[in-house]
């Protein structure tokens, strides 16, 4: 039998927990990822605690004794949430659970430890650990949680079947854990996974995002996104990208199949980023391609038009996943409209082209270009190192261009407001317009970015509209 009290005592919260147990005759455990966790070495952050009795009552009590810490309960659950050193305690009540056909909330009452072991969602989340004074550190394992934790295998502790249909987020979870330990999914419990796939359509959104979003910021997310699309469940929610998956031949020419292309680009940017809208947008770069797919006589096939068409999609896709409307849609929606712009200037370098880029992608450029650079997926080596060199030249004559032009950033020479004042006229279209050819004279190269030869550009093309002009004063 495993005892764990030698793991446990570097941390205060446990022989306080221990007291709490004894004092109040409350038979204590941690248990669920907090043993998962420490069993495999993995940084812990969080611990739940379950006793035989009132979760509440102990949190309250374990909360006076580390300084009276605030403690935040949930009555309705029977749970409570204590603040400690930077982690979230739990306390619960043991329990048991039962569930009906149209919901996956529980109706639960008070159970013993092994009711509440056996309700979890798969054996390697069954193990317990004793925080009582006569067996303290002793591994309580029902469900030969750690035996596959051993195999890296997911199993769950009760028919799958059950399992998944009572509660189908248990379905994306099994997914999220494999993709984030790198651990297989029992073949039995797969199949269920796909049977019962249909069942995830009573789970909120916003549920199914926070695990799908867990599953995107795994180390290798790929694992999780190709697990979604065999079970089914991506096609659920997800109907546009599972849309990508196929290679259509024609006249012996197929294109590439762009899930699994999307998915490499989404594996190759997790490689150098942790930022979760980059890799949303990595996500969503060709999520157009197959409604822009068409197949030209001596060319092939072609995607004309799917950078446009994806930037109109994203708000859409965002909506629905009730994700921020705000900047970081904003942000995405930048990056798929301007993913090709870096690899068309990579064959062709024009000064004026990098300054619309600079002015389009504008502080997202670093951005822009992070994302370009794990879009390059052929696996020929040659023609990889030859994008690269080519996507460093781009590089280099960006830097060049912003510090010679400043367009990063960018912010007129004269504003609308000064415009009104230096012509004496009033808001209107007349005053975007000569906004918008200042900075196309800017862009393209005819002026500097500086205030004076702006206002000198301003003159003349105030005359040529027949704006009345007024002396200026140029300080």
């Amino acid at each position: 039998m495993m005892n764990l009290s030698k793991e446990l005592s570097s941390q205060h919260i446990f022989e306080v927990v221990k007291k709490v147990a004894e004092t109040e005759q409350l038979p204590t455990y941690a248990v669920g990822g907090f043993v998962r966790d420490l069993l495999l070495g993995r940084n812990v952050k969080d611990i739940d605690f379950v006793c035989v009795g009132s979760g509440i009552v102990l949190a309250q009590k374990v909360a006076e004794i580390l300084g009276g810490l605030p403690v935040v309960q949930y009555k309705n659950f029977g749970t409570a949430m204590v603040s400690f050193e930077g982690k979230q305690l739990e306390f619960v009540g043991a329990r048991k659970e039962s569930y009906n056909t149209d919901s996956r909330k529980p109706t639960v009452e008070s159970g013993t430890l092994e009711d509440d072991l056996q309700r979890r969602d798969f054996t390697i989340n069954c193990l317990a650990i004793s925080l009582n004074k006569p067996d303290f550190g002793l591994l309580i394992d029902r469900s030969e949680g750690l035996k596959h934790l051993k195999q890296k295998t997911l199993v769950t502790p009760l028919d799958p079947n059950a399992t998944f249909s009572d509660d189908p987020l248990r379905m994306m979870r099994a997914i999220r854990f494999a993709t984030q330990l790198d651990f297989d999914i029992a073949p039995d419990t797969f199949q269920s996974i796909i049977k019962n796939s249909e069942r995830l359509r009573i789970v909120s959104i916003e549920r199914i995002m926070e695990e799908l979003n867990k599953i995107i910021l795994s180390p290798t997310p790929s694992l999780g996104m190709k697990l979604l699309f065999t079970s089914g469940l991506l096609q659920i929610f997800f109907p546009e990208l599972a849309l990508m998956h196929g290679v259509e031949f024609k006249e012996n020419q197929g294109h590439k199949d762009n899930l699994y292309h999307t998915l490499k680009v989404l594996d190759n940017l997790s490689q150098v980023s942790d930022d979760l809208w980059l890799r949303w947008a990595a996500i969503l770069h060709d999520i157009a391609k197959p409604k822009t797919k068409r197949f030209e006589e001596g060319h092939g096939w072609t995607f004309h038009g799917h950078e446009d068409l994806g930037a109109r999609m994203v708000p859409k896709i965002f909506r629905r996943f009730k994700f921020p409307m705000n900047e970081p849609m904003l942000f995405v929606q930048k990056m798929v409209r301007l993913h090709m712009r870096p690899i068309v200037l990579a064959s062709e370098v024009t000064d004026s082209a990098l300054r619309r880029l600079l002015f389009e992608a504008n502080k997202d450029t670093a951005a822009l270009m992070t994302l370009c650079r794990a879009d390059i997926t052929s696996k020929n080596p040659e023609k990889v190192n030859k994008y690269l060199r080519n996507f460093e030249e781009v590089e280099r004559k960006l830097l060049e261009v912003e510090e010679k032009d400043r367009i990063r950033n960018f912010q007129p020479p004269v504003t609308g407001d000064e415009i009104i004042k230096l012509f004496g006229i009033t808001p209107g279209p007349a005053v975007g317009i000569l906004k918008e050819q200042v900075k196309e004279a800017i862009l393209e190269g005819e002026i500097k970015n500086d205030r004076e030869e702006a206002l000198e550009l301003l003159y003349k093309l105030a005359e040529k509209m027949g704006i009345f002009k007024i002396k200026l004063n140029h300080n």
